[in-house]
């Protein structure tokens, strides 16, 4: 079994080879917008560990150096709003999970798929939480912060009445791009304390709420 050193200086040079065999970086175009070079730095990791995994379906796949730079640019373009290292980290549970090279649609569900191994909770989980915020939302023990700010950001009330058609694709891209935030190394707010006003009523409803059960108790011998 190889170690760990041998196989990082394989990739290394895979990774080589992948761009000698694609002289274009990916997505380069004549437009005047030059694409991210950690982004085209990571899809050429990808396509990299890849070759190294799926050797001859990779090479039965891209058979022609020009078809692999288009297919470069079109991976590229699709992925242009994921974080390189949640890119990566997919391309791992891509290669893990499956003995077959994957397509576009699969790298973007594996990508959804790398969030918990990142440290966040993976997007289906995120809006059954946010689903179930409650009143006031800043007051739910959040497993995230991101899960919080993607709910506020779709609308509370937006999950807690339309329809999962409508709701799902709509908090999907919120987390994603709150997600995003965080793993290009920006910060993401804590959740803010609940209102004063709001916890104050909270508090008179609970009072309210214990005086009825003694009346309750009095009225009924109890």
């Amino acid at each position: 079994m190889q170690d760990s050193g041998e196989l990082a200086q394989r990739v290394e040079r895979e990774i080589a080879a992948s761009k000698a065999t694609s002289p274009i970086p990916p997505g380069q175009s004549d437009s005047r917008q030059k694409p991210d070079p950690a982004l085209v730095e990571a899809i050429n990791q990808v396509f990299a560990l890849f070759r190294l995994n799926y050797h001859n379906q990779y090479y039965a796949a891209f058979s022609e150096a020009e078809q692999l730079r288009q297919i470069k640019k079109l991976w590229l373009d699709s992925l242009k709003d994921v974080p390189p290292a949640q890119i990566l980290q997919g391309a791992k549970l891509a290669i893990e999970n499956s003995e077959y090279l994957p397509t576009l649609n699969r790298m973007h569900k594996c990508c959804e798929e790398s969030l918990p191994a990142l440290g966040l909770p993976d997007p289906r989980s995120a809006y059954l939480e946010a689903c179930n915020a409650g009143s006031p939302p800043e007051a739910k023990h959040w497993s995230h912060p991101a899960v919080y700010w993607a709910g506020r950001d779709c609308g509370w009330q937006q999950l807690a009445t339309s329809a999962e058609t409508h709701s799902w694709p709509l908090f999907r891209r919120c987390y994603q791009s709150r997600c995003a935030t965080l793993l290009r190394g920006d910060e993401v707010p804590n959740v803010p304390e609940p209102a004063k006003n709001h916890l104050q009523s909270k508090a008179l409803q609970g009072d309210a709420a214990l005086e009825q059960i003694q009346r309750l108790r009095v009225d009924n011998d109890l």
